[in-house]
C-alpha cells in the first residue's frame, strides 16, 4: 500500500518553525517512500480562521520547497459531510444535545475540588444534559435555546464493542500496537454552538476519506488518538498508523505556538533567512 501523509494547519495565524517541522515530518516521509503528501486547511471554527492565513500558508509551504498532491482540501468547503456523520451518530442514539454554557460548566470544576479534566487538559463533562428527559431537551430545543452535540461515551463505548471483535487499539511508530482508552474523555463534544464540527469529527472523517495511511502530528495530540480511534470504530473507517513527533521549543524551553507570538516563517523570510537555513534549524 502506498504511503499516504498529510499536513492540516488551521488559518488561525502564520505558520512558525514548529508548523515546519511538522510539515517536513510529513511531506519527507511520503517522498521517501514515493507515496503522497496532502495539504488541508481545517478552517471549520468560523470565529478565529481566515482566509488570508489560508493563503499564506500555502505561500509558505512553497517557499520552504514542499508541495503537495492533489487539490488543498478546505474544511468548510465540507460541512453537509460532516453533518451527515452527526445525523448518522444522532440516528443511533450516540449524540445529545447540550444546553450548558462554558460558565456553567466552570462552575461545576469550580465547586468541586476534584473536577475531573480530559487527558488534552480540558474539564470533563459531568452529563449534566445526558440526564434531561426527551421532552425536557424538546422543550429547550423548540424555545431556540443554543445547543451542541455531545458524544454519549457510554452509550459509544457500547456500540463500538458490539461491532468490532476485540479492543480498540491503534499502532504508534517505535511503539507498536496501543490499546485505546477513549473513556476519560468523558462525554466530549462533536458540534459546537459556534461552528458546525468539531477538531475530532472533522480530522477523523477526512483522514479516512483522504485514504491517509500515516498520520504524523505533535505529541501534544497523541493522547487524542484514542477518541479518534473510537469515532473510525463507530463509522468503519479505517485506521491509519500514527507518528507522534517531539514539540519544538525556544531557548527557554517554551514550547513555539502561535498564542505565545513564536516567530513565524513569513518572520524570518523578512528578515533575510533562506528556506534551506530554516529547514535545517527545524532537522537540526
Amino acid at each position: 500500500m502506498s504511503i499516504v501523509t498529510r499536513f492540516a494547519p488551521s488559518p488561525t495565524g502564520h505558520l512558525h518553525l514548529g508548523h515546519a517541522f511538522s510539515a517536513l515530518m510529513a511531506w519527507r516521509r511520503a517522498r521517501e517512500a514515493g507515496g503522497r503528501f496532502l495539504l488541508r486547511i481545517e478552517d471549520i471554527d468560523p470565529g478565529r480562521c481566515r482566509p488570508d492565513f489560508t493563503a499564506a500558508i500555502q505561500e509558505d509551504l512553497a517557499w520552504l520547497g514542499l508541495d503537495w498532491d492533489g487539490p488543498v482540501r478546505v474544511q468548510s468547503e465540507h460541512l453537509a459531510d460532516y453533518q451527515a456523520v452527526l445525523g448518522a451518530l444522532l440516528a443511533r442514539g450516540l449524540l445529545y444535545p447540550c444546553f450548558c454554557t462554558r460558565a456553567d460548566i466552570q462552575g461545576e470544576m469550580a465547586a468541586s475540588a476534584s473536577a475531573p479534566h480530559t487527558p488534552d487538559g480540558s474539564p470533563r463533562y459531568s452529563g449534566t444534559c445526558r440526564r434531561l428527559s426527551a421532552a425536557r431537551r424538546a422543550e429547550r430545543i423548540a424555545a431556540g435555546e443554543r445547543f451542541a452535540l455531545r458524544l454519549d461515551m457510554a452509550a459509544a463505548l457500547a456500540a463500538a464493542a458490539a461491532s468490532s471483535p476485540g479492543p480498540l487499539w491503534f499502532e504508534e511508530e517505535g511503539e507498536g500496537r496501543i490499546a485505546c482508552d477513549p473513556a476519560p474523555f468523558g462525554d466530549v463534544v462533536l458540534a459546537r454552538k459556534d461552528a458546525p464540527a468539531s477538531y475530532h469529527l472533522c480530522v477523523t472523517h477526512d483522514d479516512a476519506v483522504q485514504g491517509v495511511t500515516l498520520v504524523t502530528r505533535g505529541a501534544d495530540l497523541k493522547p487524542t488518538t484514542h477518541l479518534h480511534r473510537l469515532l473510525q470504530a463507530l463509522m468503519g473507517w479505517p485506521t491509519p498508523r500514527y507518528a507522534h513527533h517531539r514539540l519544538l521549543a525556544d531557548a527557554s524551553g517554551q514550547r513555539l505556538a502561535k498564542r505565545d507570538k513564536a516567530a513565524t516563517l513569513r518572520d524570518l523570510r523578512a528578515s533575510g533567512a533562506s528556506a534551506a537555513h530554516v529547514r535545517a534549524m527545524v532537522e537540526a
